[in-house]
């Protein structure tokens, strides 16, 4: 009960405290439509996708897995504040645990990722033809996506001490996994040693099982994609909990004696 306590308090905090950034909040979603109208505009007059109807209908699956991504992604790095302002010893101090702690900060990032990525969702009649049913599946998609984002966010946040490193920590970390995930390229083509990198990112499953749910050709079967990001979400959670685990023992442990 505790631990649940424990949770469901950060998930409060972490939730209002980024609708109180409404700043962030509307740039995250400008990010992704200017992404779909100015950058996908321009590339759609010098490519063409093979089984693609336009560039626009093509990149528009990985354009909503991106605003889920840095939506998430983005909740969960801010732990990197908390640290540095010693909120996150406290929390990670408490009889419940790191791994309530961590829950709790997945689940406030996941409901970003998801209400980012929903508004360009929503727009989907406007560039893809869409059933309901598709825009039902594409909104499953989106919460398997953002799940993991979040999750790969904590991750990435486990090492990082100070907010200096946060903005390299995007720079370094989140266009990569954007690039290498076939949003807004096919990814076949590649060499075979970026190919391989392909394959170990998590967001290329995300990517893919959005094309599959919003009737796009999709290069991996849909249970084969929710395998893949569940598989994801686990490694990546127990390997956040392993490293955050070292601050819990040093608050328990208290200052080190001189």
């Amino acid at each position: 009960m505790s631990a649940l306590r424990t949770t469901q308090a950060i998930v409060v905090r972490d939730l209002s405290r980024a609708f109180r950034q409404r700043g962030r909040l509307f740039g995250g979603l400008a990010r992704s439509f200017m992404w779909l109208l100015l950058v996908a505009t321009g590339f759609g007059s010098i490519a063409r996708v093979e089984g693609a109807a336009s560039y626009h209908a093509f990149v528009f699956p990985g354009i909503v897995v991106m605003a889920a991504l840095f939506g998430a992604m983005l909740t969960a790095i801010s732990t990197v504040y908390d640290r540095e302002f010693g909120m996150l010893r406290l929390m990670l101090a408490s009889p419940a645990g790191v791994t309530a702690v961590l829950a709790g900060r997945a689940v406030a990032a996941s409901a970003v990722g998801i209400l980012h990525g929903a508004f360009v969702l929503l727009a989907a009649p406007l560039f893809i033809p869409v059933t309901a049913s598709q825009l039902a599946g594409g909104v499953g998609a989106l919460v398997v996506g953002a799940a993991a984002s979040s999750v790969l966010g904590l991750l990435v946040a486990a090492p990082v001490r100070s907010v200096e490193n946060f903005a390299a920590v995007v720079n370094v970390v989140l266009f990569p996994l954007l690039f290498l995930s076939g949003a807004l390229y096919p990814t076949s083509t590649m060499p075979g040693w970026l190919y391989a990198a392909v394959r170990l990112n998590p967001v290329t499953y995300a990517v893919d099982l959005m094309r599959g749910a919003l009737g796009q050709r999709a290069e991996f079967s849909i249970p084969y994609s929710l395998a893949a990001l569940g598989v994801a979400i686990v490694v990546a959670f127990a390997a956040a909990a392993a490293l955050f685990d070292p601050e819990r023992r040093l608050s328990r442990a208290g200052p080190t004696p001189r």
